[in-house]
This record gives structure tokens, C-alpha cells and sequence, in this order.
């Protein structure tokens, strides 16, 4: 017995993905599963969170007093989203 396909699945947006998808529906194949990422190398990974550790505190102590105050300015705008309208 065939079952109706669920309705919430969603489409490829790509054309060819699309059509891809209609033949495979079409024709009963499954597609193939997705290729598995290969594991992280532990070594790239401890210098990559050693960088990103200490990489706003070298920043700020690189930048004059100004400076900071017109970075803290920006981020409150873009977190605060100062010029936009607010959802009332």
C-alpha cells in the first residue's frame, strides 16, 4: 500500500535540485544519504579558540580611548537598532 507523501516537506528552490527531486519521487529511489564531514583536526581547533580567545581584548587594547567609545556606539545602534521602526 502507498502512502500520500507528507504536504510539509519542503521543495528545492534550484532548479535542477527540483527536478532531481521530482524523478526521484517519480521513480521510488531513495536519495542518497549526505556525505559525513570528516572530523576536525584537534591541533587547527585549540589554535582557532586560542585566537578568537583573545582576539577582542587585543583589539581594544590596540585602539585609543575614542575609538572604543565609537565602537560601543555602533554596536548599542546595530543591538538596539536605533532608525528602524519598533514593532508596536
Amino acid at each position: 500500500m502507498r502512502y500520500m507523501p507528507k504536504r510539509s516537506s519542503k521543495r528545492p528552490r534550484d532548479l535542477n535540485s527540483l527536478a532531481a527531486s521530482i524523478v526521484d519521487d517519480a521513480t521510488d529511489e531513495a536519495p542518497e544519504p549526505e556525505p559525513v564531514a570528516p572530523e576536525k583536526d584537534p591541533a587547527a581547533v585549540a589554535l582557532g579558540r586560542r585566537g578568537g580567545l583573545k582576539g577582542g581584548k587585543a583589539r581594544a587594547e590596540s585602539m585609543t580611548a575614542e575609538q572604543r567609545q565609537e565602537a560601543a556606539r555602533r554596536a548599542a545602534r546595530a543591538r538596539w537598532g536605533e532608525g528602524r521602526p519598533k514593532n508596536s
